[in-house]
């Protein structure tokens, strides 16, 4: 549909961020004017008084940037075609250019203060809205170089960074793939289209997907493999030049993360197989296979059980999912529904997916594209999660504490849609429908606790043979992401040969350390949720201790102060029984 043949009452309302064109203006020549004061402040920073008044200049001017960036890219997205978005969108990417350049220099010249400098700012009443962030220079001074070597760095980046962009021309231009035939028509075979093929009704479609998609790969294996193991050298060399131990403590100390996280993640994924294994075995059975095969993975197990709700009952569903969280936070959910925080139906030209997008000045919004399925109701629990969060964190913090790291940013998305599979499953009273809940709940468990896992061990061994002096080559790449792919899977599954080469086409890898986030978000969200469901007086921690926290301290600090310590094996522990729990169901009600 076009967007104005769809109902107002599906559009949001982006004038309660930005009203007009008018106003988008004023804000964008007041953030370009004060961009030249910013600079003035610059070898400044070693002086109390002009050091705040720097810091709340920047806030100020980025407060309001923030504004007419975000408001710009979703008035865009709204519809790819309107010229005046587009304009806009543009003219806000250039000004973040601006802006960026412009407050540089206070990172590396307030980390070039002495402690006793930094401390005083610190202890100051007057810098309490950023003792945090004076803090995090502090801790990361050791790991600061000089001027000189900085600048080498910085001069470096550009060229040891383009193995991001060779591997995304790769995957996004120059790769091509043999077609694939569906109901006697060829299909075009694409990244994007390959999940939707994989999950096809018909094997032969799947197992043409899945051939033809790693035979494309596999053209193009002996470059991919030199420009993966050149981004792994990039990781190591930067990790030693900063004075880390190795690129896995770079990536997460700049989280406030130890590394105690990661490897107890990959732990407790490697001592719990069993669930796992047992799952891929139900599948098997309820698939009626003799063998299965690695593109038998994503089909549905449950057929003709879709909830097609129209949105509003989706909206009341979700609603009373999330009452255990408190009738302020429902009604909270109401006004997001009803007063143009979300923008409901797919249009033409509207960007697709859906996200949750907030600047702090404003309410945040959500963008779907809503179909009447089963996934999109999750998706609205979804993202309604990141909005409360994100809702919360403005009421509760200032402007430089507000924003929450992405090391937390899916646990709240993902508690609610915890939420709302347990009051499903505790109200739906169809037997079908309940076996295709729990099928949905344990492969959301198999993608993204799992697999994610799976991933993070391979980076883990990439980085640590590189470090070691083992060459990454072809076969090492492949051989070892062969044997994980045994280990996780097991022996219910054959381990097609073209599955060896499936780390190179994960675009993550080229942000290295980053997967296992989806990890531990699901693992801490699980264990919220039942704590929220165990224990009605927890839903003041997680407001209190969580949603309000912002990014006021470091992320694995906060997920600490609501009792989850992703350092210790409980939060594994409620994952894996919630993961049993639901097998144990689903088995019973196969028999």
């Amino acid at each position: 549909m076009k967007r104005n043949d769809i109902d107002k009452k599906y559009h949001w309302d982006l004038g309660a961020m930005v009203d007009g064109n008018e106003t988008f203006e004023s804000i964008f020549d007041y953030v370009s004017d004060k961009l030249t004061t910013i600079e003035g402040y610059k070898g400044k920073l070693g002086e109390r008084k002009a050091a705040l008044e720097c810091l709340k200049l920047v806030d100020e001017v980025s407060e309001r940037f923030e504004l007419i960036y975000i408001y710009s890219h979703m008035f865009k997205d709204e519809d790819a075609s309107n010229g005046t978005a587009m304009g806009m969108s543009i003219r806000t990417d250039s000004l973040a250019g601006k802006f960026g350049a412009a407050t540089a220099f206070l990172n590396s010249e307030l980390s070039a203060l002495d402690a006793a400098a930094l401390d005083g700012y610190i202890a100051d009443p007057e810098f309490k809205d950023f003792d945090f962030m004076l803090k995090e220079i502090v801790r990361q001074k050791a790991h600061i170089l000089s001027d000189k070597e900085e600048k080498l760095l910085a001069m470096s980046s550009e060229a040891l960074n383009t193995t991001y962009n060779v591997a995304h021309m790769l995957f996004d231009v120059d790769m091509k793939f043999k077609s694939v035939k569906k109901d006697g028509k060829k299909v075009n075979l694409t990244n994007e289209s390959y999940g939707e093929l994989l999950a096809d009704g018909d094997r032969a479609v799947r197992k043409s997907a899945f051939n033809n998609l790693y035979d494309g790969y596999i053209e193009h294996i002996n470059t991919l493999a030199a420009n993966y193991a050149g981004n792994v050298k990039a990781d190591n060399f930067y990790a030693k030049a900063r004075g880390y131990k190795d690129c896995l403590e770079q990536s997460l100390f700049g989280d406030g993360v130890p590394t105690s996280v990661y490897e107890n993640l990959i732990d407790a994924c490697n001592k719990n197989f069993a669930p796992l294994h047992r799952y891929i075995g139900l599948r098997k059975k309820m698939l009626g296979l003799d063998k299965q095969h690695m593109y038998d993975l994503y089909v549905p197990i449950v057929e003709n059980a879709e909830m097609k709700l129209p949105y509003e009952e989706a909206c009341d569903i979700v609603k009373k999912a999330l009452a255990p969280m408190g009738e302020e936070y429902v009604g909270l959910l109401g006004k997001a529904m009803n007063e143009g925080w979300i923008d409901v139906m797919p249009n033409d030209g509207k960007r697709g997916g859906a996200y949750s997008w907030s600047s702090y000045s404003a309410h945040p919004y959500v963008l779907l594209n809503y179909a009447p399925t089963t996934s999109d109701i999750f998706t609205l629990a979804h993202e309604l999660g990141h909005c409360m969060h994100s809702y919360y964190s403005q009421k509760f913090q200032p402007y430089s504490k507000w924003n929450y790291q992405i090391f937390v940013a899916e646990v709240a998305s993902i508690c609610n849609e915890t939420l709302l599979d347990d009051y499903l499953m505790k109200n739906v009273k169809d037997e079908n429908v309940r076996k295709y809940l729990l099928s949905l709940r344990l492969n959301r468990f198999r993608t993204t606790l799992f697999r994610q896992a799976m991933f993070a061990e391979f980076e883990y061994n990439a980085h640590k043979m590189d470090l070691e002096g083992k060459p990454l080559t072809v076969d090492s790449l492949s051989s070892m992401y062969l044997d994980l792919n045994k280990k996780y899977y097991g022996a219910d599954v054959i381990s097609d040969d073209r599955i060896a080469y499936e780390w190179a086409r994960i675009p993550h890898f080229y942000k290295a350390f980053y997967v296992y986030k989806y990890s531990t978000g699901m693992t801490a969200a699980t264990s919220i949720a039942h704590n929220i469901l165990a224990n009605p007086d927890y839903v003041n921690v997680y407001k209190d201790k969580f949603l309000k926290a912002g990014g006021h301290k470091s992320p694995y600090d906060i997920l600490c102060d609501t009792g989850v310590d992703l350092a210790t094996v409980k939060p594994y522990d409620d994952a894996f029984k919630f993961f049993n729990d639901a097998l144990d169901e689903l088995e019973k009600l196969c028999k």
